[in-house]
């Protein structure tokens, strides 16, 4: 994550100055900052993902003899639940986000010697600015109603474009409370397009990539089996080792595949949008900036150069994690159960 939000374009972190500034911000213990609203989102977001495939996988073999299922069948339902999965893991990502951050940021509240105005009252967390503050009262004394471009002159107010104050940074705004006062419910699902690009082409990629290697080991089972078995079936269980090392490399090729929408939600979801800023979009029109495919997939152009960053540890984090979760569900069905 602070790999991704931590650096701009032509400034990369390396992974002693990430530990670094976790170690002087938080301590170590920052590293698990958010574990909470991580573990609920990867309940809720694994179990659909896996319930909703496990649904979908059900009705295609609904009616075959053989009980089985073709990769491009195993794709589309990766696809499918990915989406859900996307849609149901958001709120918790964006909080666990907003934490991690939090726990590497050093810095603090601007104070400002001006009386309090009733707008702090209304938006919590927002801080006022002394000079936006004398441009919205000149702007307001100044246009008259009448004015024969009164939206022109509106759009041109440097009010206008940045908001009535100075935002809070995101390390500010954190909490579950917090955000959904300042920048309303709906921010708990920002960045929801790229996330659902993001989790079904990992879920598609995921799922049929497993499948064709576990297709491969059943064929290969099969060959030393005499005579013949007459469908892959009845080759027998693929071995618990082998089945987590085709779930971890799965994982693996689907993070490459998925990793520049993950960036681009991992950003969305770190800028503070206050509801006022959200409010003065929609009345000046305002039109999301770069191409079709950018503005479609919720990707920003200002992050093109470093949308790929840190690739390699979300590779090495999502193999490990597969491994591990498909290794433990077959050591409690062969032990436990």
């Amino acid at each position: 994550m602070i790999y991704q939000v931590g650096a701009g374009p032509k400034q990369k972190l390396s992974l002693s100055q990430v530990i670094d500034q976790v170690k002087s911000s938080s301590g170590m213990t920052g590293l698990y900052s958010g574990l909470g609203w991580s573990i609920f989102g990867k309940f809720a977001g694994v179990g659909a993902r896996f319930g909703t495939y496990e649904i979908l996988t059900a009705f295609y073999k609904d009616g075959r003899e053989d009980n089985h299922v073709y990769v491009s069948e195993a794709m589309l339902a990766g696809i499918t639940s990915g989406a859900i999965e996307s849609l149901t893991c958001t709120p918790f990502e964006l909080l666990k986000l907003r934490h991690q951050i939090s726990s590497t940021s050093q810095i603090k509240p601007i104070k400002t010697q001006m009386p309090i105005p009733l707008s702090t009252k209304l938006l919590p967390g927002y801080s006022p600015s002394p000079k936006a503050f004398n441009n919205t009262v000149e702007l307001l004394s100044v246009l008259s109603p009448k004015h024969p471009d009164l939206l022109g002159a509106l759009k041109t107010d440097p009010w206008m474009l940045t908001g009535s104050g100075r935002v809070p940074v995101t390390s500010e705004v954190k909490g579950l409370s917090s955000v959904v006062s300042l920048e309303g419910l709906g921010a708990l699902w920002r960045g929801i397009r790229p996330g659902i690009f993001r989790d079904s082409i990992f879920g598609g990629f995921f799922f049929a990539t497993w499948q064709f290697l576990h297709e491969g080991m059943l064929t290969w089972k099969s060959l030393n089996i005499n005579p013949p078995p007459k469908s892959l079936e009845e080759a027998g269980p693929v071995s618990p080792l082998a089945s987590s090392l085709a779930a971890g490399f799965s994982a693996t090729v689907a993070a490459a595949a998925s990793h520049s929408f993950d960036t681009a939600k991992v950003r969305s979801q770190a800028a503070v949008l206050p509801k006022y800023v959200m409010m003065e979009r929609k009345l000046l029109k305002w039109k999301t900036p770069g191409v079709w495919i950018e503005r479609f997939t919720g990707t920003s152009p200002a992050d093109r150069k470093i949308l790929f960053r840190g690739i390699s540890l979300r590779m090495a984090r999502c193999g490990i994690a597969s491994f591990g979760l498909v290794g433990s569900y077959y050591l409690a069905v062969d032990y436990l159960l």
